[in-house]
């Protein structure tokens, strides 16, 4: 028995579990394709996907790795307190990432004419909110970093002394 394990992990390159996860996924990915495939707007969700995918791999991914890359040599994150400074801008500044993609056609003002149709009520701009949000994102982590500053500091001495 562990010798078939050993085999499927050298012809597999990963474990049992690893192949059940994959399955797993796989069988749930194909029954939501089995649900959506009656549906009339199924081309549109497949041509939003696609373009989304397409979107995401070649433009967007370039640009954050850059601003990636360019915020790692800012801060020197060779130190501790480089890595924490870059940690400390990068969680918020995904967190304002994920809700502006979330809600960008709130915050972009889209489709105003449609909620309002379905709704019967104004729709309001949901920029000034995600602005608030992502500032005291960015306010919070300036905190937990200002409070963790002299203990950074303190390591960094450590480290090179």
């Amino acid at each position: 028995m562990i010798e078939r394990f050993a085999r499927l992990r050298a012809a597999y390159g990963a474990g049992a579990p690893h192949a059940l996860v994959l399955l797993l996924c796989f069988t749930l990915a194909g029954w939501a394709v089995f649900l959506v495939a009656g549906e009339a707007t199924v081309w549109r969700m497949v041509l939003w996907f696609v373009g989304a995918a397409i979107a995401h791999d070649l433009i967007l991914f370039p640009l954050y790795a850059a601003a990636d890359r360019l915020l790692r040599r800012a801060t020197g994150a060779r130190s501790a307190l480089g890595r924490a400074v870059l940690n400390h801008v990068r969680v918020p500044a995904l967190g304002a990432a994920l809700l502006f993609l979330v809600f960008l056609p709130g915050i972009l003002d889209l489709g105003k004419a449609t909620y309002e149709a379905a709704t019967g009520q104004p729709r309001v701009s949901y920029a000034a909110r995600w602005l608030a949000v992502s500032g005291a994102l960015f306010v919070l982590s300036a905190a937990i970093l200002a409070a963790r500053w002299p203990r950074l500091r303190r390591l960094d001495r450590e480290s090179s002394a």
